[in-house]
């Protein structure tokens, strides 16, 4: 059977015959090692493992688990569910115990992958013990069947399966009101569409779709990588994806790869501006910046100490970012624009373009993409990525979308008059001081993250007469943050900032204080999510019994 349009599987296995000895991923092995798999390569042992997954006698449909950090396996694994007639599940491979049986117990999944892991001894408690699992290559020592075994006792699947266009392509789980995730269904019609608006624009701002490299780090659970990194390579057909070893190895793995496309979010983009201020001062910098014979050496050696000089296209997702620190990277030569979107329309939302690309929108909407601000300022889209709907949670469904069909995003914002769209806050995220005024964080955020002195904040104060900004100081200053010569320098910054924050900001959207954070906050302690957002409820809970007090001590700086 055919269809009219192409789908992913059709686009894929295109670029097996029209680029068969093109190298597509490239893994790193550890030790400076790694090993390149061509378009024939991988998709040579993705048949083979579709075949096997077929032999198994699996349901129809049959929801089948990655739980993996990034790696070229993931890939291939992806690949074989599909060609196989399966449905992907993928999970962070980050989550705790509690969280990967929940995931695989609600989507009933009939077969686990194990891949690359730093922490698998505390996550296979959450693996059902009659669930059968496949060890891939990088994956840590079990007793499980290996990919590596299946590969050399399996013929590949031949020919080229097809995949309805209603099909569910995959499940993508995403964190609930509730705490507990949300599986999205995404069918092959609408990832494609999807992924294909993606390529579309990147070909637009690059010029052509010549060859490109990408890194892929950023959690290919989440809906930012697999749209832009997995599903873009998959349309393409000359992206080349090297993957990251791990944290420690990440500036040389960016020097490996020299990206030309390359895609982050704004925790990650603020870490990088401040690695840059602790080897050369903001002021400096600006200073040298500013001498016009000395202005392309210094972007050059700046970008290229940051492994980012080859960069074409920088893209930033997942959550705001500062305008300023848009600006910043722009000045640099670095052509950074911001996009918006969420896991329910595939990452097809907005994107900013050569043309429209103010620091503090998103830009305007992907083509096919429809957007209206309801009366109560909410953004609610309707895009060719939506997705189907919410994995046994009709109720969702129905709370989620107008009677239209319009996805009702729970954002606050606002249109230009050119169409760029302005997010301003979450509907959930307001707080009431005891005042009565609603207070929406995220713009009081960015400017607090703005400094080059702060990794990460949060504002909050429900109930008090005003709010207050916790924060969490740069990396190369929390080291000394106990002496006194650095709590006088913080002191007086943070002061300043406060003050320059509430002349910027209205009477009840001022901060009462900014108070430092004793500790960063990370994945591991619960803070951020997997994609490096705060971690609201879990940031206020550990702090609340401390709240009282910091407001009591009537400071503009508080130490926690």
């Amino acid at each position: 059977m055919t269809t009219s349009s192409p789908l992913m599987l059709d686009l894929i296995y295109a670029h097996e015959k029209n680029h068969a000895q093109e190298v597509f991923l490239t893994q790193p092995l550890g030790k400076g090692q790694t090993v390149d798999y061509t378009w024939a390569q991988t998709l040579d042992q993705s048949r083979r493992m579709a075949a096997y997954l077929q032999s198994l006698g699996l349901p129809r449909a049959a929801r089948i688990a990655i739980l993996s950090k990034n790696c070229a396996h993931f890939f291939m694994t992806e690949l074989a569910i599909w060609m196989a007639g399966y449905t992907t599940v993928a999970i962070f491979p980050t989550e705790h115990a509690d969280t990967i049986k929940y995931v695989l117990e609600h989507s009933e999944a009939s077969l686990l992958f194990v891949g690359k892991l730093d922490e698998w001894h505390k996550q296979s408690p959450g693996v059902p013990p009659p669930l059968p699992c496949i060890a891939l290559p990088l994956a840590p020592s079990t007793s499980f069947q290996t990919w590596d075994d299946i590969m050399s006792q399996t013929q590949p699947l031949a020919g080229e399966p097809y995949r309805e266009p209603n099909d569910l392509a995959m499940i993508i789980y995403t964190s609930g009101s509730t705490g507990q995730p949300k599986g999205a269904m995404h069918s092959f019609e609408r990832i494609t569409a999807a992924t294909q608006g993606i390529v579309g624009q990147m070909n637009r701002t690059l010029g052509d779709s010549r060859s490109h490299r990408m890194l892929s780090y950023l959690p290919l659970a989440h809906v930012f990588e697999r749209a832009f990194v997995e599903c873009a390579a998959f349309v393409h057909g000359r992206l080349h994806v090297f993957f990251a070893e791990s944290l420690d190895t990440f500036v040389q793995d960016l020097q490996r790869a020299r990206p030309t496309i390359f895609i982050s979010v704004p925790r990650l983009w603020l870490k990088f501006q401040q690695g840059v201020f602790a080897k050369l001062p903001a002021n400096k910098l600006a200073l040298l910046l500013s001498i016009p014979v000395l202005n392309g050496v210094i972007k050059k050696k700046v970008l290229s100490g940051l492994g980012l000089d080859q960069v074409e296209l920088a893209g930033s997702g997942s959550a705001p970012l500062p305008p300023e620190l848009i600006r910043w990277y722009r000045r640099l030569g670095l052509n950074l624009v911001e996009g918006y979107a969420m896991t329910e329309d595939f990452a097809y939302s907005h994107s900013q373009t050569a043309d429209q690309n103010d620091p503090g929108t998103v830009g305007p909407p992907y083509p096919g993409v429809q957007v209206r601000i309801s009366p109560e300022g909410e953004v609610l889209i309707k895009s060719p990525g939506q997705m189907v709907g919410y994995y046994k949670r009709p109720d969702l469904d129905a709370q989620s979308f107008t009677t239209d069909g319009f996805f009702k995003t729970g954002d606050l914002g606002s249109r230009l008059p050119d169409g760029q769209l302005k997010i301003t806050g979450r509907l959930k995220e307001q707080f009431k001081t005891s005042k009565g005024k609603y207070v929406a964080p995220a713009p009081i955020e960015n400017k607090i993250n703005a400094h080059p002195m702060i990794e990460l904040s949060m504002v909050s104060g429900s109930g008090f007469d005003m709010a207050y900004g916790l924060v969490v100081l740069a990396e190369h200053l929390r080291p000394q943050m106990h002496q006194d010569a650095t709590r006088k320098t913080v002191q007086a910054e943070l002061t300043s900032l406060l003050d320059l924050i509430n002349k910027q900001v209205a009477d009840y959207e001022q901060l009462k204080m900014l108070v430092v954070a004793k500790e960063a906050w990370s994945i591991e302690n619960g803070c951020l999510t997997p994609t490096m957002k705060i971690k609201r409820s879990r940031i206020e809970f550990m702090v609340q019994h401390q709240v009282e007090k910091w407001y009591g001590e009537n400071q503009t700086v508080v130490w926690a």
